[in-house]
């Protein structure tokens, strides 16, 4: 599944061909991608029609585009157009007159002031991801809601999402204290995204690695020295991956220019059992966890005593 990086990854190359393009049409291919839009393929397409995008916002996995609706799409966003990529959603850009490509869901026709006609595809072969219409509602904390928008507004559908590690509102010293308040493994505490966001199973295992701890190590076994390091181990590790493009292992996941990133060059821990551990010689291993898998090195991210 797309993480943090693979999304803002897309977030980064949408932004500037929609924000202030005017939505002139919607074609629904398959009304299956519209499974979070609370009413039928219709309303989202007549909502939608002449639409003006504000913004291009991220926070965690998710991915929003602020409406506005007023005259010439000057008005106070009321709702947002929420993206999710589940397991292998595209959101790519396409010249008007470029073919459809196999398992697209969804077309918008778009016109930006400067950059003219444009198409932006939904591509999506399990049909995990989503598209909804979603009303906006006003942070608890009057923090801009995502990044790439200064406004303190976030969908309804994505404001039980906390927010991630390098969002600049992100309340260090309360994730400190509430991760070592849960009675859980350290690894199902990073992929609560009611803790913190945009940390999938890739991550976590990279940042567990670059920490030295066990998937399972008890959370509240921690130190405040220890939870901090970690912390800064997974802004590093997501930082780079930003940097790299994002991790891409099959052409599921690409940018929206149908580019892959390169960041599963750099991995130590996930998806490099039978590897050699970088630090001390250790082969890494891979474990049954949560329905998919831990990678981690048994030589120095042993299991200590709570």
């Amino acid at each position: 599944m797309p993480e943090l990086p693979e999304v803002e990854v897309v977030r980064h190359g949408l932004a500037p061909a929609v924000t202030g393009a005017r939505i002139e049409r919607v074609t629904v291919l398959d009304a299956r991608s519209l499974k979070r839009h609370d009413g039928p393929a219709e309303d989202f397409v007549e909502r939608l029609a002449g639409a003006h995008v504000a913004a291009a916002v991220r926070r965690g996995k998710f991915l929003w585009m602020p409406l506005a609706l007023g005259e010439g799409g000057f008005g106070d966003p009321v709702e947002a157009l929420v993206v999710h990529l589940g397991m292998s959603g595209q959101v790519l850009l396409r010249a008007r007159d470029a073919e459809v490509a196999p398992l697209t869901r969804l077309l918008f026709d778009v016109h930006h002031p400067e950059h003219g006609a444009l198409r932006v595809d939904f591509v999506d072969q399990r049909i995990f991801g989503s598209m909804a219409i979603d009303p906006l509602q006003t942070t608890p904390d009057a923090a801009a809601g995502g990044h790439g928008s200064p406004l303190p507004l976030v969908p309804g559908q994505v404001a039980h999402i906390a927010r991630d590690p390098l969002d600049p509102a992100f309340d260090e010293a309360r994730f400190l204290s509430a991760l070592r308040a849960r009675r859980t493994g350290i690894k199902r505490a990073l992929l609560d995204q009611t803790l913190v966001s945009g940390i999938g199973n890739i991550y976590a295992d990279e940042s567990l690695w670059a920490a030295r701890l066990h998937y399972d190590q008890p959370t509240s076994s921690l130190s405040t020295r220890k939870a901090r390091e970690l912390l800064g181990e997974v802004r590093t590790v997501l930082r780079r991956a930003l940097d790299e493009g994002g991790t891409s292992f099959d052409a599921q996941y690409v940018n929206v220019n149908g580019a892959s990133g390169y960041f599963s060059h750099s991995l130590r821990a996930y998806g490099q059992h039978g590897m050699p551990c970088e630090r001390c010689g250790r082969l890494i291993v891979r474990e049954q966890f949560m329905n998919r898998g831990s990678h981690f090195c048994p030589g120095c991210q042993r299991l200590r005593a709570a």
